[in-house]
C-alpha cells in the first residue's frame, strides 16, 4: 500500500469535479492512454481502459461519496484499488496494487501517490483558473 496527503487549496466540489471527470483522467495520469464510456461516472459502470505500454483493461468507480472516491482498474496481471479521501484541508490518496505485473512494477510506483496528488492539485488549479476566466 502506498499513501500520501497534500493540502489542496480548493473546495471539495472542485476536487470532486476533477476526480469524477473520468474521460479526462488520462490528461493527468500518465499510465492511462485512454478511457471510453459515459462522461458521467456511476458506481459500477465499466470503462474500457488503455494503459501504457498498450495493455487493455477496465476501470470503474467503486464508491462516489461526498468525502471519498474509490476507483478500481485492471489490465492483465495488474490490479489497482485507489482511494481519494477529501478532508476539509487535505486530500489523501491511497492505493493498493496486486498481480504479477504489479510485483514487477513495484519499484516504479514508489512515490506515485504523491505524484498523483501533485497532478490532481495542478488539474484543480487549471479548473479554477478556467472558471475564473468565465466569470
Amino acid at each position: 500500500m502506498e499513501q500520501a496527503t497534500l493540502p489542496i487549496p480548493a473546495d471539495r466540489s472542485a476536487i470532486r469535479a476533477v476526480l469524477l471527470d473520468v474521460l479526462a483522467l488520462p490528461a493527468w495520469n500518465e499510465a492511462f492512454v485512454s478511457l471510453s464510456g459515459p462522461s458521467v461516472p456511476a458506481v459500477g459502470t465499466p470503462y474500457a481502459l488503455q494503459v501504457r505500454p498498450g495493455l487493455s483493461g477496465r476501470l470503474q468507480y467503486a464508491a462516489i461519496e461526498p468525502n471519498r472516491i474509490e476507483i478500481h482498474w485492471h489490465v492483465p496481471g495488474f490490479r489497482e484499488t485507489g482511494v481519494w479521501t477529501i478532508g476539509p484541508d487535505l486530500v489523501t490518496h491511497t492505493f493498493i496494487q496486486s498481480g504479477p505485473l504489479a510485483a514487477v512494477l513495484k519499484p516504479a510506483y514508489r512515490g506515485i501517490a504523491q505524484v498523483r496528488l501533485d497532478r490532481l492539485a495542478a488539474r484543480v488549479q487549471q479548473l479554477l483558473t478556467r472558471q475564473a476566466g468565465r466569470a
